[in-house]
């Protein structure tokens, strides 16, 4: 399928404050599969469409934001301070990268190639550094490359997430394509079906239970009159899935999962099949029309229960854990109304700055709380990935002033400019925070918290939850290039442990992992 046809057919894509993605989607032709979508439509569900830009400026292709052009392999990497040597393995990110651009002003950056960057540690040493685009099919052919194997049905360069999965690499997105695997060199092996057990979309967020060996998955479509919970056991196979009815086909980027419940983010933020008639490149609108609402639902599947939340836009959750009969979840969001199609620039807008809020569902009373824990612009938030499901004390965001410049535009007002580049360490039992500053071009990216080496008792890990360290790839204005940015979590706003300085530039992106030397 060439790149003018996948243009005219339904772009299936889910859009997130950025940390979101749009996937293309093929399959029939646009119209029959719009008329099949049971999404109503901007005329009649009270939609907001962006209103053109006057803009000439494309944010999302300049700056901070431009795709890099090639891929590069470079060893033996220059670093100012000390690798602590109990970290091996390597730190990875995925994100858009634009590649054999047609047409810059039809473009949007969450419609960018996935490109993974990574950077091998090892015994203190940062042995290489790597990008290397997702092979598609479409890359493939863009790169004069063979594809093996079949074409399958929502063919993309899956460019939202990479997370380590029992000894696989995947790169992920949701909304249709299926997870990419890739090997030890970044290399793209091929499509990934969990041994032939997914069937339909797949997710940008999973959540893993360590455990109970489980991987959580909230999946959605635009045709779906649901959204699917699927369980991925210890075997690595998809052994269950529950259907979750819902309407009007609403984008539901991430999700959160406790040790007795899956919660589930319904927000106004749904399928256009009129504006994907007319061949918008992002076909999802702000629904005025559409409540804002939470559900629970057991982890075991049974009855959803949906609570109403006011209008916001839901972008990510840090996590989720049980508390009595409540159930609370830490998350970014954003005031209403988000435009995922953003108003021309290349790429989303909205009304504010994206805050840290904790949302309390109590299950007893049938309500929900809602707290504001931090109103500084920030997303990404990161927490101990061993603790995903339970309580948790500490949570790491990011804010990039080159972010919410470019799109915080949904007024037409001009953002202002003094926001700022750091990382964010909070301490939520205390209701403290840590900020550890870049200067003004130094474009933080996501931080991901890597623990210690283990020091394991016969029963438990005895390491504190911050006992460990912040990684990121943080833009370098003196070189031009990239830091991989190596923080020690008990000591935030002190000296970076090491700065590992990268041959080229780490395009603004989303989320990434480090995978353990197993």
């Amino acid at each position: 399928m060439t790149d003018r046809t996948r243009r005219n057919i339904m772009r299936g894509a889910a859009v997130a404050a950025a940390g979101g993605f749009f996937g293309l989607h093929s399959g029939a032709p646009l119209g029959a599969r719009a008329a099949a979508a049971t999404s109503a439509t901007a005329a009649t569900t009270g939609t907001t469409t962006p209103a053109p830009s006057t803009t000439p400026t494309r944010p999302f292709l300049e700056g901070p934001f431009a795709p890099v052009t090639d891929e590069l392999t470079a060893f033996d990497l220059p670093v100012t301070g000390r690798i602590p040597r109990e970290l091996n393995g390597r730190y990875l990110r995925n994100g858009p990268n634009a590649l054999g651009l047609e047409d810059p002003m039809a473009h949007h950056w969450m419609l960018g190639d996935g490109t993974v960057h990574g950077v091998r540690l090892r015994n203190g040493r940062a042995e290489w550094y790597r990008n290397r685009w997702i092979r598609s099919a479409a890359v493939a052919r863009k790169l004069g490359e063979p594809y093996d194997g079949p074409v399958p049905e929502d063919d993309f360069a899956t460019n939202t997430h990479v997370i380590p999965y029992k000894g696989r690499v995947l790169a992920v997105q949701e909304s249709g394509p299926l997870p990419y695997e890739l090997d030890d060199e970044l290399n793209t092996v091929g499509t990934h079906d969990f041994g032939g057990t997914l069937s339909g979309a797949f997710t940008a967020h999973t959540k893993f239970d360590a455990r109970a060996d489980e991987l959580h998955a909230i999946t959605y479509y635009p045709t779906w009159d649901h959204v699917r919970h699927l369980v991925v056991d210890r075997t690595g196979q998809v052994v269950r899935t529950t259907r979750i009815p819902v309407a009007d086909s609403p984008m539901m980027h991430d999700f959160a999962l406790t040790e007795r419940y899956v919660v589930v983010f319904d927000m106004p933020v749904t399928f256009d099949p009129v504006a994907a008639g007319a061949g918008a490149p992002v076909p999802y609108v702000w629904n005025d029309r559409h409540p804002a609402r939470v559900g629970v639902m057991p982890r075991a599947g049974g009855r959803v229960r949906w609570f109403e939340v006011p209008s916001a836009y839901y972008s990510h959750t840090l996590n989720a854990y049980d508390e009595g009969s409540s159930v609370v979840v830490d998350l970014t969001t954003m005031p209403a109304p988000f435009l995922a199609a953003g108003r021309g620039s290349g790429g989303p807008s909205a009304l504010g700055t994206p805050s840290l809020d904790r949302w309390t569902i109590d299950l007893a009373h049938g309500r929900v709380r809602t707290r504001r824990l931090d109103d500084r612009p920030q997303e990404f938030p990161r927490v101990n990935e061993g603790l995903v499901s339970r309580r948790h004390r500490y949570a790491y965001s990011a804010t990039a002033g080159a972010m919410w410049r470019a799109y915080l535009t949904v007024d037409g007002v001009p953002p202002d400019r003094a926001f700022s580049n750091a990382l964010i360490k909070h301490d939520l039992f205390r209701g403290t925070t840590e900020v550890h500053r870049f200067p003004r071009d130094a474009a933080a990216g996501e931080a991901v918290f890597v623990p210690s080496r283990a020091e394991t008792g016969a029963t438990k890990d005895t390491r504190a939850e911050d006992d460990g360290y912040a990684l990121a790839y943080v833009h370098n204005p003196e070189r031009g290039a990239a830091d991989l940015v190596i923080l020690a979590a008990q000591d935030f706003t002190g000296e970076p442990v090491a700065r590992i300085h990268l041959p080229g530039r780490v395009p603004l992106g989303f989320h990434g992992s480090w995978v353990p030397d197993a």
